[in-house]
């Protein structure tokens, strides 16, 4: 145990450390080559950082959070964009805790324009995916609504009770198919990451002091692929993949086809790009070669998605399922392409395997402070007659 916190710290001390050349290097340079020759090898460290650490946990947290959050952070402040560039500077804590962690400082709701203006929108401003490859479409009610803050306490709560739950099955997992174990695998991800970065959020919050918003907003409520990628599921990765990834894409094949089409080939280069991203990340936590059935999970919901964008821009958004027949048509979909395709590197990796020991044995722990707790009482009150 020793080791992998020593580990675990080395590897933060040192991205910290690096973190603060970039912020000094922000303040020495303009953006553009000067900064990007500066940053690059930063960046370059951060992508094989995560493999010096020991826990698998512990890896996998800090791959997600250097290798992706930090990187494409970085890579946007090299030319003075996203949430590491503002003005004036960020501090010194706020520019390191901003580039590592999932956090994302809570904007006033925009006015809603029609169709028409939005369109009209600067494709460079910094506005998630959705709301760019749905342009022209208008949003159901429930997409117009931006979230605001962290969640209430029961919701969280309930997401937590769910999870003991799950882990009360594991223990009598031979009573039940092996594909509803691994369902049950896909909704712990879900829930588990909601929870881990819900507890940065909201330390980061109570650090900064700062408003933050949510992660998640509830993506089982989706009306849409384009509505799960792009509103509800990972907000952040998805404020990121667009400035980096899909706005350049756009913007390129903008020059040789019609811009509400542009966005199509836009919509698979950032889902490729999260693909590979994914493989890296297991990479870092199995330490195994890349079977690529990741990948192909992205491209395939980035198929679906860019296919969903074309049948909405024919009709004009003029028709759609109602979300009580929607949603669970969407979110199985993804349930049961992530059972097929995400999955099997899940399980190559051990993360399954870990998740199920981690809770059994927090399900233990929970137990045996209640079993001594009760045996206290019982003992005290044995003493009192």
């Amino acid at each position: 145990m020793g080791g992998e916190v020593g580990s675990f710290l080395l590897v933060w001390v040192s991205a910290v450390a690096l973190l603060c050349y970039c912020h000094k290097i922000g303040q020495l340079t303009h953006k553009g080559t000067t900064r990007l020759l500066a940053i690059l090898p930063v960046v370059c460290i951060f992508l094989v950082m995560p493999l010096g650490i020991l826990s698998l946990s512990l890896r996998a947290i800090t791959s997600f959070f250097l290798c992706w959050l930090a990187t494409f952070k970085l890579l946007l402040f090299v030319f003075d964009q996203g949430p590491l560039s503002s003005n004036p500077p960020l501090s010194l804590p706020h520019f390191v805790a901003f580039a590592c962690f999932p956090i994302k400082i809570q904007q006033d709701p925009a006015p809603t324009v029609s169709p028409h203006d939005q369109e009209l929108v600067n494709v460079d401003d910094n506005q998630d995916l959705e709301k760019l490859v749905n342009a022209e479409d208008r949003d159901t009610p429930s997409q117009k609504i931006a979230p605001k803050g962290l969640k209430s306490h029961l919701n969280y709560a309930l997401k937590f009770l769910l999870l003991v739950i799950f882990g009360c099955i594991y223990t009598k997992e031979g009573y039940f198919h092996p594909k509803f174990i691994l369902f049950l695998y896909v909704i712990h991800i879900y829930i588990g990451l909601e929870l881990i970065l819900a507890m940065f959020g909201a330390l980061a919050r109570a650090c900064l002091g700062v408003e933050l918003e949510p992660q998640f907003d509830e993506p089982y409520l989706s009306s849409s692929l384009q509505d799960f990628w792009g509103k509800r599921w990972n907000l952040m990765v998805t404020n990121i993949l667009h400035p980096t990834v899909y706005s350049p894409i756009r913007s390129t094949f903008s020059r040789w086809f019609a811009k509400k089409w542009a966005s199509l080939p836009a919509v698979m280069g950032t889902f490729l790009v999260s693909g590979l991203m994914h493989e890296l990340i297991f990479h870092h936590i199995g330490r195994q070669m890349p079977k690529w059935e990741v990948t192909c999970f992205f491209l395939l919901h980035g198929f679906c998605l860019a296919i969903e964008i074309g049948i909405k821009r024919e009709i004009k958004g003029t028709w759609g399922l109602p979300g009580v027949v929607a949603a669970p048509l969407v979110v199985g979909f993804v349930v049961v392409t992530a059972m097929w395709l995400f999955m099997p590197t899940v399980v190559r990796c051990k993360i399954d395997a870990e998740a199920r020991m981690e809770t059994i044995a927090f399900i233990n722990f929970v137990e045996g402070v209640y079993i001594y707790l009760k045996d206290v009482f019982i003992d005290h009150n044995d003493h009192k007659f």
